[in-house]
This record gives structure tokens, sequence and C-alpha cells, in this order.
């Protein structure tokens, strides 16, 4: 570990392989320095004042170091040294330096950093006789024991903790920087022997020792649960590992000209082009992160320190021209002196993002492309949460108000940790999860909570940054709660207390936490948001619909912008009110007579169902699919609900077991369904197609110019014959009711791709179908041979295995399912050149399926009412991205 192990320096030092200085590197690029350290490099090349240091990079991170990793590291150390004046292990000028984490993508909090590094009772002697500063530099080196510890040994933090707050309480301070320097001085002592006792050795004091261990803890942190899950739900793959930055130490720790702060050039939260952040007095950069003391707002900072306040606003101005984005920033103030430690492009709400991008493209900073480039798609699911309702918010007890952190409402029961937000959630409950403050460690409890909220910490705390990324409602800084993790409670100061199971509101966008369930109401999506759809619609090609059954749905995708109704599906409504009733009455019909007597009934319901859509979607495409799931689903399986039915039917209780018996199906999705039922009971296709254009025709008697577009589906058609004599009782039945009613009223009639021969046979299908819909949801199950139902006994461990890198029912399997989608477009459109095809699965909505369909040339997707933004957004971005290049199957 000594000098030694390094050559001789020679005039001639050896080119870095692992190891460059801030600017040094000549591509600056992410994926090597990590995302830290081409900040940090890039503010050196713009001349902004960063303390002096240097990246390892990405490259070097894996199990083993590279061979003459540390020698390369031992010369940047002394390199550092004589730039900075100093030497690691010096009484009289000792360097410090942190080793911090930096990967490409931002994961924040997930990895590790250790500060003040290069202390020990020699050089913190030192460092307190050249400040003339005692208790800074017993803060410092308590600091550094307890980060040392934890990060690079793995004594649990806790240890420290709660040695930390007894002494506080002994001396009746509050606040950590309260202690004096005697005070600290007890501090460092029984943390030094925390080492003994939980090692067996004591504390490393030589610099070049720790220097290694902090360096080798920091890429081991890439592994560490919390950065693993992190990676797993933010989809984040490919990356080489993390850098570490090893950087000269600055204090904000020194006194009342010190500090440290978060910023970011633009809201966060909301995107409000205003200064934004927050700073500690007298503080390190981790007090602000973790929540340990609630932060001041910067704006404060302009009475407190007005020189450095007035740097950091021409710093905010600098990053964001340079970067032309949204930058989250750390900076220290040490003595008055203004030093930035970090730069990014901000993480931020689907809110911040949206309005953001608008107003970056009318300031002139960006282009409407690369507006729509920087928005995640899945993110607008955000701006579809749901609002507390006013009214109601007014009549429930307003518990406490803390800050704004993430918007939204969640509603649930209170949970006080990670694993018993877990443990509940898994159970079935709505969590929030309660905390003090969180840490990296309550990640995966945070994910699957409803919401978070937190006694302490800021707006740029932990739980602030990681819900905000995670699209989650999250109020911090709520003073007022006391939460007792071991006893499972929080107290308010009135004596109220509340536990495991009381129900909380939170109201994101105002900090506000109410007592019980308020309700809620839909978003309504307006100003910045219709502006980037508009924009959207001007570059996508592929049309986005709706799955909708229902006027409540297809009122709310048309709302959401949808271009039609990609599918209808009819058995849904055979569920509803008394319709059961008549659907089971045909099923037990043994006659075709007294079948469409029982159909019969069905009309009227049927009609009323398709005239509200077609009204709702004037003007818009409607595609209806023909019934689809097997009868015996129509049927009762519970023995109450059997009695029922036989009371009912006006049969035995036998009889209807008997029915239920015979009906069975082995395998129901391979089954008596689909265009297999129309086949062997055209009557009742027969009466669903009757009701869907008397319907039309009705309509049109009520409203001459509503303009329809009907689209009849056949479901689960694998061969040419079965496509022909659909088509003929649709096309029969259609042209019947439309000339008794003399209307004509445009329609088409096509299939549901579910099945690979259908795909296989898209050519001969094509000479009867005028439409091609994939059905990939049932696609999926039959080209993979899995059962969406069971597929989740195997499918996470699949994931786990990297059998698939995402679930094939959420994420678009292009190298299967899509190569039949390819095949069937191919095949298809050889004989129907102009053969209309979209999706109408699941997949629809979600953005990497969405730029698959834009790229072998699908005319639309469809998807649910709420991820309609999400398809238009992942359209245009698919277009954008595929600019100049033709689709694979012509249109």
């Amino acid at each position: 570990l000594t000098r030694t192990t390094s050559k001789a320096r020679t005039e001639t030092e050896p080119a870095p392989h692992f190891c460059f200085f801030f600017g040094e590197h000549p591509s600056g690029a992410k994926d090597i320095l990590g995302g830290k350290g081409a900040g940090l490099a890039e503010m050196s090349r713009l001349g902004l004042p960063v303390p002096h240091g240097f990246t390892i990079t990405t490259e070097a991170c894996g199990e083993q170091w590279p061979e003459d990793l540390w020698a390369e590291v031992l010369r940047k150390v002394e390199k550092l040294e004589a730039m900075t004046e100093k030497k690691f292990g010096n009484a009289t000028a000792p360097l410090l330096v942190s080793v911090r984490s930096g990967a490409a993508v931002s994961m924040p909090g997930m990895m590790d950093t250790v500060l003040n590094l290069g202390l020990n009772d020699t050089t913190t002697a030192g460092l307190a006789a050249k400040t003339q500063n005692p208790r800074f530099a017993y803060d410092s080196y308590r600091r550094f024991l307890c980060m040392f510890g934890n990060v690079v040994l793995g004594i649990e933090h806790d240890k420290f903790e709660h040695i930390l707050t007894a002494i506080k309480k002994r001396h009746n301070r509050h606040f950590d920087c309260d202690l004096t320097a005697e005070e600290l001085q007890e501090v460092i002592t029984e943390f030094k022997q925390i080492y003994v006792t939980e090692t067996g050795k004591g504390f490393p004091t030589e610099p070049l020792e720790q220097l290694r261990a902090a360096i080798n803890a920091v890429f081991a942190s890439w592994n560490n649960p919390r950065a693993v899950y992190y990676r797993k739900i933010n989809d984040i793959r490919g990356l080489k590992g993390t850098a570490v930055n090893v950087q000269e130490m600055v204090f904000g720790n020194t006194g009342p000209r010190s500090g440290t702060g978060v910023g970011f050039t633009r809201n966060p939260s909301t995107g409000e082009h205003a200064p934004y952040g927050e700073y500690l007095v007298n503080a390190q950069g981790e007090d602000v992160v973790a929540g340990i003391r609630t932060p001041n707002p910067i704006a404060r900072l302009e009475a407190d320190l007005p020189e450095a306040y007035r740097q950091l606003m021409q710093v905010y101005r600098t990053l964001e021209t340079h970067y032309r984005d949204m930058q989250d920033l750390e900076f220290t103030i040490e003595e008055g002196k203004l030093f930035m430690l970090q730069t990014r492009a901000g993480k931020r709400t689907a809110h911040a993002a949206v309005r953001i991008a608008k107003e970056m493209v009318e300031e002139g900073l960006i282009t409407k492309e690369e507006a729509l480039l920087r928005i995640d798609p899945n993110s607008l699911t955000q701006l579809l949460f749901p609002q507390l309702v006013d009214a109601d918010k007014a009549t429930k007890r307003l518990l406490c108000k803390g800050l704004p952190a993430s918007p939204g409402a969640a509603r649930g029961r209170l949970a006080f940790t990670a694993q018993e937000a877990i443990r509940r959630t898994q159970a079935g409950e709505k969590i929030i999860l309660a905390r003090e403050e969180t840490c990296p460690d309550d990640i995966e409890g945070m994910n699957v909570s409803q919401g978070i909220v937190t006694a302490r910490g800021g707006m740029t705390s932990h739980a602030a940054v990681v819900a905000r990324g995670m699209g989650k409602c999250c109020i911090t800084g709520a003073h007022d709660l006391h939460i007792d993790v071991a006893q499972g409670k929080l107290t308010l100061p009135d004596g109220t207390a509340l536990g495991a199971t009381d129900c909380v509101t939170l109201d994101g966008s105002t900090g506000e936490v109410f007592l019980g369930e308020v309700a809620i109401q839909d978003a309504r999506l307006e100003g910045a948001f219709a502006t980037i759809m508009q924009w959207a619609n001007e570059y996508k090609r592929l049309g986005v619909r709706t799955n909708a059954e229902t006027p409540r749905d297809a009122r709310k995708a048309r709302e959401f912008g949808c271009e039609g109704i990609g599918l209808a599906r009819t058995e849904h409504m055979f569920f509803q009110g008394d319709r059961i009733w008549a659907m089971r009455e045909m099923i037990i019909a043994e006659t075709t007579e007294a079948r469409e007597a029982a159909l019969a009934k069905l009309l009227p319901y049927q009609k009323e169902d398709f005239k509200a859509l077609l009204d709702i979607m004037d003007g818009l495409p409607v595609n209806i699919r023909l019934l689809d799931p097997p009868l015996h689903e129509f049927l009762p399986t519970e023995e109450k609900d059997q009695r029922q039915m036989a009371e009912v039917m006006h049969i035995t209780v036998d009889q209807v077991r008997t029915l239920v018996d015979n009906m069975h199906e082995a395998n129901p999705m391979l089954g008596f369904r689909g265009c297999r039922l129309g086949v062997v009971y055209p009557e009742i296709n027969r009466m669903q197609v009757k009701a869907i254009f008397e319907a039309a025709c009705e309509l049109k008697q009520e409203k001459p110019a509503a303009n329809m577009h009907i689209e009849v589906m056949i479901p689960v058609l694998a061969h040419e014959v079965e496509m022909r004599l659909m088509r003929e009782l649709c096309v029969e039945e259609a042209d019947r009711v439309l000339k008794a009613h003399g209307q004509a009223i445009p329609y088409t009639v096509g299939v549901m791709m579910e099945l690979p021969r259908a795909c296989l046979m898209a050519d001969h299908i094509a000479k009867h179908a005028e439409f091609f819909s994939f059905g990939t949801n049932d696609l999926t199950q039959t080209t993979l041979g899995y059962s969406r139902d069971d597929a989740g006994k195997f499918i996470k461990k699949y994931l786990e295995r990297n059998v698939y890198e995402k679930d094939p029912f959420q994420c678009l399997d292009q190298d299967g399912v899509g190569q039949l989608i390819r095949m069937a477009l191919q095949r298809g459109r050889a004989t129907r050149p102009h053969l209309k095809c979209g999706i109408c699965g699941e997949h629809g909505g979600e953005p990497s399926s969405v730029a698959f369909c834009h790229k072998v040339g699908l005319n639309y997707v469809s998807c649910s009412p709420f991820r309609v933004p999400v398809a238009r957004l992942a359209a245009a971005r698919a277009a954008i991205q595929a600019k100049g290049k033709a689709p694979e199957v012509d249109l």
C-alpha cells in the first residue's frame, strides 16, 4: 500500500489507462467516466470552481482490480498532492479526499460514498491547528469514522447513531452541530471502540490503506442489494459498473460562513423556471440528502451568504445553458467560497418534465423533437394521477403538513419499516410508508407503497428524490409526526396515536396528511401536457386507439386523445346486471329456436352498448370483437350461485351441476371459443352483428350527421375457411339490416390474429379479411406455450436467469412473437396491399412495443384508456428516432 509499489517517476509519466484527472479524458463519455465524473470533467473545462480530483473509470469496476491500477492511483495521488500543496498523512497540511461512486446512469443514493478520508489522530490535530477550529476538525473526524466503518467495513450505521444520540442526550444537545469540540472527542473515542468490538481490530490509520479500502468498497457497492434492485425497477441494463471519483475535500462544516446544499436549475416537482434547492449552514453533504436536519430553501442563502448566492446563480445559468437541460447540482461553501461537486440532468416528475420540455422549446434552448425525446413515455402515467376532491378534503381531519416533495394523491394504512411495507403489500394491503427519514435500504419498501411520508428531510432528501423518480406521492419534513418504529405507531403533538390499522391520505401537491380516506377524482390533461401531445401528433405516424367497451372508458380515452376504438370486447357486456340470466338461458337452450329466443333478450342490451360507443366515437373507427370466451365462463361455479341459477332458470341444481361439468374444458384458452362458437352456433354472432348495425342505423336516424366507421372483428381464427364462413355471416346480416333501414354505413370485416397458424396463413386469410388486429396477449401465449395466468410461477426466475430480458406479457417478444407479426404483415399485404394492421393487446401501450409496431409498419396500436397518452408519445419518439428509415413492411 506504500508509494514504493509504484515505479519511480520519470520525465514521461505512463499514459493513464484507468485514472484521469477532471477534464483529462479525451472523450468525457459517461459510460467511461460515469455521470458524476463526466459532470466534474465538464465543469472543470467550463472554468467553474471544482476541487481537484481524478476519476477511476467504469472499466476498472469488477471483482478483481486490473493489473497496475493501484500503481496508477498512487501516481494520481502524488500529482494531486502537488496540485493542492497538501500530503496524505501530513500533520501540518493534510490532504483529505472524498471517494464517491458515479455510474453512467444516475442512481441517487444507491451506491456508496466516503468523505473526509485521510483523517486519523495526527491529521485531525493538524487540521485543528491549521484552521484554528478544533470543533470542525473533530466533527469531520467523527463523520469519517462513522462513514468508513459503515461503508467500508460493513458496521451497522445504527451502532454509531445510537452513541451519537446518547451523547447528545447526555449533554442536552438537539442537533449534531450543537456538540462542542470536547463532546465530539467523546463521540470519537466511543466510535473507535465500535471498531474494536465489531472487527476485532482498531481503526485503520494509514491514509493510503484507507483509500484503497474505500475505492474497493465503492466498486463493490455496484452490486449491493439496493443498487441491483434500483437497476431492476428502472430497467437499467448494459452498464459496465460504477466509476470512482477521488476528490480533494472542501468543508461546509467549518462554521456559520460555510454550508452545503443541493440545487436544481428549475423546480423538479412542478417544472417552474426558478432557482430551486436547499442548503444547511455548518454541515456536510450527507446531512442534506439524509434528512438529518430540515434544510433551508435556497432563496434564504442570499441573506446568509450573499456573495456565494450570487456565484451559485451564475453557475445555475451557465450549466443550464451549456447542457440545455435542467441540472441537479451539489455544492459546498467553505468560508464563503463556492465549490461545485456535481452536476447531472435532474430527475423530475412527469409534471415537471412536460413543463420544462415545453418551456425550453419556447425559450429556444431545444427543438420540439428534443423535447419529445426527453420525456419518458411511461412517466406520463404520473400526469394521470388522481387528485383529492377538495369538497371531501374539507370534511376530513388534517393531521399535519409537510413539504410537497412529489405530487399526486395516495391512500393506505400505515407501515413503519420497508420490510413491513413489503410483507403487508404482498398480503394485499395498500400501504403508506411512514419514516423519520428514508435511507437507500428502504428502496423496495418505497417502491411497493402507495406513498411515502417522512418526519424529517427536505425537498431534496433521499425520500423526495427517489419518490419523484418512481412517480410516487411523497411528503417530507412533516415535523409534527413522531414515529416510533419499535412500537409501530406515530404520535401527533396533541397525543393522537396512529398505528398499522389506521388509514391516512397524502396530498403530494400540498404536503397535507389527512386521517382516513379522502375521495379521489381523475386528473385532467391541459396546459403544457396538451401542447406536448399536440407536438406528438405532429411527428407520430402510428394511430393510437383504445381498448374500451363502456361509455365511461370510451369518453376517458377520447379525452386522452385516442383515434378510435381498437378493441371492444362484447363478452364483458354480458356480465352486467340481469343480462347474465339471458346469457345463461341461451347456454342451456337445446334447440336453435330456444337459443334465438334467449338471444333476442340480449339484443336490446347489445344494441344500447354499441350505440353509446358509436356516438362517443363519432368520426372515428370502432372495432367490435364478436364473442370470444368459452361459454362455461358465464356459468356459476360456487354452490350458492348454482342454486340461484336453478331457481331462476326453473331447473334443478343437479341439472346446473351437470351442465357445468359437461361444459368444463381441460384447456379453455384453446377450447370451444371465438370463431368456433360462431361456426357451430351462428345465431350467436348473427345477433351481435344485427345489434351493431341496428344501433348504427338508429343513431344515424337520430343524428343524421353521425359519422361512423365500423369494424367487425372475428376472434381466435386459424383457418381461411373459418374466415370465409364468418365473413359471409357478417356481411349477410349487416347488409340485411342496412337495407331494411335504408342506410349506407361503411364497415369492414377483419380478424384478430391470435394464433401462429393464422400468421403463417396470412396471405390466404387476407383474401377474406379487410384488416388484421394482432391480439398479442393470446398470440404471446400460443407462440411461447405459456399460460399468462400461470406464468407468474416461473417468469420471475426466467427474468433473473436472463431467459428473457423483460416479461413477454408486458413487453412484446420481438424476436419470437414479433417475427410472426412481420411474417403476417408481409404475407397479408402481398394479397391485399393496403391491408390495415394494428395490435390490440396490452403491449399496445408499452413504449418499446410501440416502437416495434412503428418499425415494422403497423397502422395503429390500441391500448387501455390511461395508456393512450403514453402510446402517443412513444409513437412520436419512434418516428423521430427512425427519421429517414422506411417501415420494414410497406404500408
